[in-house]
């Protein structure tokens, strides 16, 4: 067998990826991975040749070139065999001169180059210690030598060292080479401060930079969260004479994003798309956290499916962006498509995936599935911050999943994880809304041993609690604790009181209108009206009017709502529909009654009991009218009160109206196939609204 000793220049420095501009690198680089690299293999060839080839493949240098020095033996070579791109020496394998032939490539003196340097990353950085690990190599350092040793060094003090002595004994032909495998030693050790250093020194010294030069210096200062320096760094380029390549390009997003400057991310990055240039996963990643955090979900995904298009793989950070940005969006159907996707990819989902994927469960109230991924991270020993259960909690109140809150705070304690005020205004909501007092102040009062005050929140939250159990004295000490904590009452807060006061015996709403009065002089106004009937001057419609526009969009339908609760509980039905007329004529309420030419339909799913039998009142009157008038009903008639009941009440508004309906003796009865619907025919409607007119008549 015989073996080819390679270790001409040419094989050495070769690119790793054969582009078509690799010859123009330095005015335009395409080639984004001819990195320095070295390996010794021994490669076998074809069996039939039955030789076998000793190869030196590349020295990398993050993306350089770099001619090495030629030997006198090189060139002799050269001579004689007429070639300048490979030389080779046939060496008989069974020949005693074997070994000692191997020993003396370039193999052995690599090995040689890495552990020295290797010993540079962790001697003390003085001059002597270095220069005395370089010493041993005599004369015989040339300059790809130098480059391998630094390419291989982590350690900026000692780097620095090196350098100086190579300087000192070395003629370079590239200089810039040299320089800039250094710069990789700063980056590396993220020390921008001498990397900015170094840069000076080459510009005293006459070497003009290249790309590779910017290029190390902008990752080094984004590696430094440094984004306003990669960005200065970045446009200092033209001023040299250069511009930016695919890895730059990359780089430049991601820093512009990261300083905040979008516009410019999203130029460079149409820049990039009109240039071809390749960009990587992280620049993608870049734009689409920019997208997210300006709440353009679509162009999360539009970033997403062109980096699909363009052959870029995403990656584990891409997911968990696009996973947040699709829980903002509340979109979870998409969320669990995304981390099908991871898991078909093969890739393992991280803390920040399980995170991301129970923020976003959470706000799109997935209970089923927040506590799937609630159990699996259990499993798999992920501890959850604060944070993480504070939302899950938040989603246990909104869902009343009582149980599994108490189950979820317990294990929140056991964990070792303390509960902040967000933690205790959850539980106490959750023991409010279902009128659990005690276990409410037991929580009220762990909270205060954990050393934090109630909030506005806290609050409103205790005022229903005591409002359901019907302790209104306990409502009016809560109320007065909101001033003595200095905390302004805020539209929320008062429409809690107003929502106390539709539960409160007759005889105790004196105390709560004082409250109310105190919260909001305007919706104490409009109550006084109401509960001590005072509206002789005929103004409460005028007031009402007032009320709305002085309060926030958010609420206004659940003060209308409370407001016409009220009247119904104390028996002031014409007040109940003056205030459902205004809230139609102020657009509160919106498409209550429709009609099409086969069915007329009464609509209650965003209406309180109170309202919704208001609304009920109003529609038999028009359907009443309609009659009087001579015209026909539709074939069909419907009631539609939604399909859910309230999450901390035994009764939906289907049940309350159900009830209703069977009071007066309505034909309106429960659909069987569309749930929560209450239908009837135009004949059955008709008899009834005659019955009730005769009946109507004869109690006058």
């Amino acid at each position: 067998m015989a073996y080819n000793l390679c270790s001409s220049p040419s094989s050495l420095y070769k690119p790793l990826c054969n582009t078509p501009s690799s010859s123009s690198r330095d005015s335009k680089s395409r080639n984004l991975n001819n990195n320095f690299h070295h390996s010794s293999k021994i490669n076998t060839l074809s069996s039939q040749s039955r030789t076998t080839s000793l190869q030196i493949t590349n020295v990398s240098l993050q993306d350089e070139e770099i001619p090495r020095q030629e030997t006198s033996k090189d060139s002799n070579f050269k001579e004689k065999t007429g070639s300048s791109s490979k030389s080779y020496i046939w060496v008989n394998p069974k020949s005693s001169r074997a070994s000692i032939l191997r020993k003396s490539s370039y193999d052995a003196k690599y090995t040689s180059l890495v552990n020295a340097a290797k010993y540079l990353n962790s001697c003390s950085p003085n001059k002597d210690d270095v220069f005395n690990v370089l010493s041993k190599f005599d004369d015989k350092l040339l300059e790809q030598d130098a480059v391998v040793i630094l390419n291989n060094m982590s350690n900026p003090d000692t780097a620095l060292l090196a350098l100086k002595f190579f300087q000192e004994r070395l003629k370079f032909n590239r200089v810039v080479v040299v320089y800039n495998v250094t710069l990789k030693v700063f980056r590396k050790g993220r020390d921008l401060d001498k990397a900015e250093k170094l840069f000076d020194e080459m510009l005293e010294r006459g070497v003009k930079p290249d790309n590779f030069t910017f290029s190390t210096i902008i990752s080094c200062a984004r590696l430094c969260n440094l984004a306003d320096k990669a960005v200065e760094w970045f446009e200092k380029m033209p001023s040299f004479g250069l511009e930016p390549d695919d890895v730059t390009f990359s780089t430049m997003i991601d820093s512009y994003g990261r300083a905040g400057n979008v516009e410019k991310a999203l130029s460079l990055y149409d820049r990039a798309r009109t240039g071809e240039w390749r960009l990587d996963a992280t620049a993608f990643s870049t734009l689409i956290r920019i997208y997210k955090v300006a709440g353009n979900f679509d162009g999360c995904l539009n970033v997403y499916e062109e980096m699909k298009a363009l052959g870029v793989k995403p990656n584990l950070v891409i997911y968990n962006i696009l996973l947040d940005a699709m829980g903002r969006a509340k979109r979870p159907w998409q969320v669990k498509k995304f981390y099908q996707d991871i898991i078909d990819n093969g890739l393992s989902p991280s803390f920040v995936t399980y995170a991301a994927l129970l923020h976003a469960y959470g706000r799109a109230r997935y209970g089923d599935d927040a506590f799937k991924i609630y159990r699996e991270m259990k499993e798999k020993g992920l501890g959850l911050n604060v944070v993480l259960y504070n939302s899950i909690l938040a989603m246990c109140a909104d869902l009343g999943h009582v149980d599994k809150a108490v189950e979820i705070f317990e294990d929140m304690k056991s964990s070792g994880i303390k509960p902040d005020s967000w933690t205790f205004s959850s539980m106490i909501t959750i023991f409010s809304c279902c009128g659990k007092v005690s276990e409410a102040e037991n929580t009220l009062n762990e909270m205060f041993e954990a050393g934090f005050q109630p909030n506005i929140f806290i609050l409103t939250s205790l005022i229903q609690c005591y409002g359901k159990a019907q302790r209104i004295d306990d409502v009016v000490k809560t109320f007065n604790r909101i001033f003595e904590l200095v905390i302004t009452p805020d539209d929320r807060f008062c429409g809690c009181l107003l929502n106390v006061m539709t539960q409160t015996p007759n005889e105790e709403l004196s105390k709560l209108v004082k409250c109310v009065e105190r919260a909001n002089p305007k919706l104490g106004y409009v109550v006084k009206l109401l509960v001590e009937e005072q509206d002789r001057e005929g103004n409460f419609k005028n007031e009402a009017t007032d009320l709305f526009d002085s309060i926030s969009t958010e609420v206004k339908k659940a003060y209308c709502n409370c407001l016409i609760d009220l009247c119904i509980k104390l028996n002031m039905l014409e007040r109940a529909c003056e205030l459902l007329d205004l809230g139609l004529t102020l657009e509160i309420y919106t498409n209550i009654m429709s009609r099409t030419s086969t069915q007329w339909s009464l609509n209650l799913k965003s209406l309180s009991p109170g309202a919704a039998m208001t609304a009920l009142h109003i529609w038999m009157n028009d359907l009443s009218k309609v009659l009087e008038a001579g015209e026909q009903l539709p074939p069909l008639l419907g009631i539609n009160t939604g399909h859910g009941k309230h999450k901390y009440s035994e009764k939906g508004l289907a049940n309350v109206l159900e009830s209703y309906l069977k009071e007066l003796n309505s034909p309106f009865h429960e659909a069987p196939d569309k749930v929560g619907w209450f239908l009837t025919t135009k004949v059955a409607a008709e008899s009834w609204l005659e019955s009730r007119k005769s009946t109507d008549a004869a109690a006058a």
